[in-house]
């Protein structure tokens, strides 16, 4: 099989495998990260450890990969260059994690919470993919004025 094919084959099975790990996490569930991040109230946990475990996970499987000289499907591995921190990182940032505390949902979570969609899920991916609209359009405005 070419790589062509397998390549977005890969992916979908990446991205089943995450929602499926987010699923039987309890990540789908918007309370369970806002009781996470009420650190005052009744504190759940349970995100945590599934971060922890996320962590745990890539870091091993970066240093079984990077023994490699490529990956599986591509020529090279395609890293980040950049290392400095930047006015529009940080306001990304501090915008998705006020929209993930309002919400209890993150994009990947969102996403896998579909086949059950509500007001509020379908309010937060409509404001989502309306920032994502919105953020382009003003990149590409600052662009043209150079």
């Amino acid at each position: 099989m070419k790589a062509a094919f397998l390549k977005p084959v890969a992916g979908y099975f990446a991205g089943l495998l995450f929602g499926l790990g987010l699923a039987v996490g309890g990540m789908t569930d918007p309370a369970r990260v806002i009781g996470f991040l009420d650190v005052a109230g009744a504190w759940d946990p349970t995100l945590m450890f599934v971060l922890g475990g996320a962590v745990v996970t890539t870091f091993i499987g970066y240093r079984l990969v990077f023994h490699r000289a490529a990956p599986l499907l591509a020529g090279a591995f395609q890293l980040p260059t950049r290392r400095d921190l930047d006015a529009r990182l940080l306001g990304g940032a501090a915008l998705f994690g006020i929209g993930w505390g309002l919400s209890g949902y993150c994009p990947g979570p969102a996403v896998a919470s579909l086949s059950g969609a509500s007001l509020p899920l379908v309010a937060m991916l409509v404001a989502m993919a309306t920032g994502w609209w919105l953020a382009r359009r003003l990149a590409s405005r600052a662009s043209d004025q150079r």
